[in-house]
């Protein structure tokens, strides 16, 4: 399969496939990965690589999922650390201490939609099917973290809430923060109506009319990307510093999963990133 994309690569794409940013591979303390559907052992509708155990796919299935995208990736197994999104903002710290937790040890929070660590030997790991994820890197304190922007997260500004957590946590400064956008569904797939819109519109600090587009039919088309892109760079981070991936999930539904493309008969993607 060929990727089209000026800002990603489509890396062992005949055999285990998984995405990487072009401008975090850059970067030589970190390892990230973003999956795909493909080149795992679910089956059904959740075929083939799904890395949810929530969405009532074989447990073992998923774990070998795992296990085959961390060997691929170059990922340790036992040092992921996964979130419990439920589409709020909570943005949760994370050691070694944690490691193993929401992957083969049970969750022991809820309502995690972000994650950070300034530790090595800890990988975090969040899940998507057309929300955003959302990547920071500080390159001076050597911290990481991974955010899921659904459009709640999205208009409770997550990626802020990231943004000042880290400067609590590590004392990262944004001007220091390299960050990603994506991949998600974008503006060319992403049909809301009018109270969902509403939550963008109000966003009064932000130009809302380059992210909230409204149609003739009394629905909107949204892009929620520019909206995080938007929030991170009043949140202080450089535009230079941010990439926005030119991927829509939906656009590609044969080789991302997109809960719109597949009515949610789907399985469900991850976010991958540590620290080396």
């Amino acid at each position: 399969m060929e990727l089209n994309s000026k800002t990603m690569t489509l890396n062992n794409k005949d055999t285990i496939p998984y995405l990487t940013y072009n401008s975090l591979s850059e970067l030589p303390f970190i390892r990230h990965g973003f999956s795909t559907r493909l080149g795992g052992v679910s089956k059904g509708i959740f075929s083939s690589m799904n890395l949810a155990f929530n969405r009532g796919d074989c447990k073992e299935n998923v774990t070998e999922n795992y296990k085959l995208l961390c060997k691929s990736a170059g990922f340790e197994y036992e040092s992921l650390t996964a979130s419990a999104q439920d589409h709020h903002t909570y943005v949760r710290k994370v050691t070694s201490k944690d490691r193993g937790v929401g992957i083969y040890k049970p969750r022991d929070m809820q309502s995690v939609d972000a994650l950070i660590t300034n530790e090595k030997g800890v990988t975090l790991v969040t899940y998507y099917a057309d929300c955003t994820p959302l990547f920071f890197v500080d390159t001076k304190n050597k911290a990481i973290a991974l955010a899921h922007a659904g459009w709640r997260g999205t208009a409770g500004r997550i990626g802020e809430k990231v943004v000042e957590k880290m400067h609590q946590c590590f004392g990262t400064d944004p001007g220091d923060i390299v960050s990603a956008i994506g991949p998600a569904i974008s503006k060319c797939c992403y049909e809301v109506d009018l109270p969902c819109a509403e939550n963008f519109l109000n966003l009064n600090d932000l130009d809302t009319s380059a992210f909230v587009f409204p149609k003739d039919n009394g629905k909107y088309m949204l892009d929620l990307l520019e909206a995080n892109r938007q929030i991170l760079v009043k949140a202080g981070v450089n535009p230079k510093n941010i990439t926005i991936s030119d991927l829509c999930t939906c656009c590609n539904s044969d080789l991302l999963w997109s809960h719109r493309a597949t009515k949610g008969e789907r399985g469900t993607m991850c976010a991958m990133m540590c620290l080396i």
